[in-house]
């Protein structure tokens, strides 16, 4: 058997999408799992809808991910062999050069192997140039669709043109495409690793463009072209490229090649069951970052978009290394998968539980960097020492590292509230003073040496007895301003003694 070598093939439209994340994870966990190749391709084709610095950012939110590639275009001192092809180097994306050593596979520094290929094909008769014209081809679509028929090439260059008239045309160096020769009337019928027997009618399949008239070859040419040139073994992928690979097999009988084996992967779907869109929310791995979810989390969760280790498995926590061991691409699902936020934060919410406060504090400092009321805080609110225990505080009931501080911002600002959210229940003025009264002097005989959350806690429910609210909530409305904030002893450990006091001051005051 051949060594296992796949292939992720992304288009520079922008942010690498969490299904193409999917994608690559996918590849490379089956890669790893059969000992094989990784390999990073980018199909930037299409050159109207590329998108600037889209290579440089895919190739760091796989980096970011993990999922290092194996093999790709070597950039920095020397030149690298791509297979059947001359010596090129990276010249349409220099920032890749920063990156790392090799960048990937780009097809835009591959063309004169697609029309090499093209024209090999024009020539065994197998391909024909066509000269049709934009505005003929929309007005056939026009014509096509009021007869209630498919759009679809109606082969008029194949049947109306000569030989003479296709070598003027060559000569005067007329806008042309190369398009593949169909014959319709056949079955097309391959075996697809997870939605198994698919078939398909030739009658419903174009006479496809292989080279466009600006010289660039479309999306099938060039990833057919490459996967054997690359010899790619599985192209494993999303669902929407299912109706697509008829056209690819029939490339590949075409040029007498062997087919790699295809795995189409199920669609992402938002909950109401309509397609992943950014019309509905973040889909892009990018977006995800920046609110703070964890890498591990984010690869755990999409690692499940689709797929389980199997009946009798209950495990819902995998590290990359376990994902690798347990992947297999017969466990993938046919049916949509549900991209439901809830399970993230939750799985997320699970990843930050295990950090150690050192771990947090790093994870975090750069979100609390993007906060006002931290940027505005006084000094010793900023040290190291007073985040850890804000974060102390906070482990337990984050979902994102996004949301550190938000909804603690007592901790950094001062507070403002009206006597009647001080009160308990129905006390009087009179019990509300002696409470805050008692929360007080409780506090100044703490010493500093003593000033633990544990201790704390310990000292004030001692001294609340069964009426703990009575002592509890205004010492904590007095600390916070909140009608939901964590327990008083914990704010309080965080604040300090002196702030403590002063707040407690000030509330006593107010009454």
């Amino acid at each position: 058997m051949n060594k296992i070598r796949v292939r992720f093939a992304p288009s520079p439209t922008g942010y690498l999408h969490i299904g193409g994340l999917r994608s690559a994870l996918y590849n490379y966990l089956f890669a790893k799992k059969n000992n094989g190749t990784f390999i990073l391709r980018i199909e930037d084709t299409d050159q109207k809808r590329h998108v600037k610095k889209s290579v440089e950012n895919l190739i760091k939110s796989l980096q970011w991910a993990g999922l290092d590639y194996d093999e790709g275009t070597y950039l920095k001192n020397s030149k690298f062999q791509i297979p059947n092809s001359k010596f090129i180097e990276s010249k349409n994306y220099p920032g890749i050069a920063e990156i790392g050593e090799y960048g990937p596979y780009i097809q835009s520094e591959r063309l004169d192997i697609y029309q090499k290929y093209a024209e090999q094909l024009v020539k065994e008769e197998k391909a024909y140039y066509c000269f049709c014209t934009p505005e003929r081809l929309d007005q056939m679509r026009k014509d096509q669709i009021a007869a209630k028929q498919a759009p679809m090439y109606d082969k008029y260059c194949l049947k109306n043109l000569t030989q003479e008239e296709i070598n003027k045309n060559l000569k005067n160096n007329c806008p042309r495409t190369i398009r593949l020769k169909i014959d319709p009337g056949e079955t097309l019928e391959f075996s697809d690793i997870i939605r198994g027997a698919v078939k398909f009618e030739t009658g419903t399949i174009d006479d496809q463009v292989l080279l466009k008239s600006d010289g660039y070859p479309t999306y099938h040419l060039a990833g057919v072209v490459d996967d054997h040139l690359m010899k790619i073994t599985h192209v494993i992928r999303g669902e929407e490229w299912l109706p697509s690979t008829p056209k690819h097999i029939l490339l590949y009988q075409t040029f007498g090649w062997e087919p790699p084996k295809f795995a189409h992967l199920p669609l992402l779907l938002n909950p109401d069951r309509t397609k992943l869109s950014k019309r509905q929310g973040d889909v892009s791995v990018e977006d995800y970052i920046q609110k703070g979810y964890l890498r591990e989390a984010i690869i755990n969760f999409v690692a499940l978009l689709g797929w389980n280790p199997g009946k009798g498995s209950t495990k819902e926590f995998f590290s990359l290394n376990e994902l690798v061991k347990e992947f297999e691409l017969k466990k993938v699902h046919k049916a949509g998968a549900i991209f439901d936020l809830k399970k993230l934060d939750w799985i997320n919410s699970q990843y930050i539980k295990k950090l150690t406060i050192s771990e947090l504090y790093q994870e975090s400092l750069e979100f609390f960097k993007r906060k006002d009321f931290y940027n505005n805080a006084l000094p010793e609110k900023k040290s190291e020492e007073y985040l850890r225990k804000v974060l102390a505080v906070e482990q337990e009931r984050l979902a994102n590292l996004a949301g550190v501080g938000e909804n603690d911002r007592f901790f950094f600002e001062d507070v403002e509230y009206d006597k009647e959210l001080l009160r308990w229940k129905n006390m009087s003025d009179e019990e509300l003073k002696n409470s805050l009264e008692k929360s007080k002097n409780i506090s100044e005989n703490i010493s500093e040496a003593d000033w633990t959350k544990e201790n704390l806690e310990k000292i004030l429910l001692e001294a609340a007895g069964e009426k703990r609210g009575e002592l509890l909530w205004p010492l904590r409305v007095s600390l916070t301003g909140e009608k939901k904030s964590p327990p008083p002893f914990e704010i309080a450990w965080v604040l300090g003694k002196d702030e403590t006091l002063k707040r407690l001051k000030q509330a006593i005051d107010i009454l």
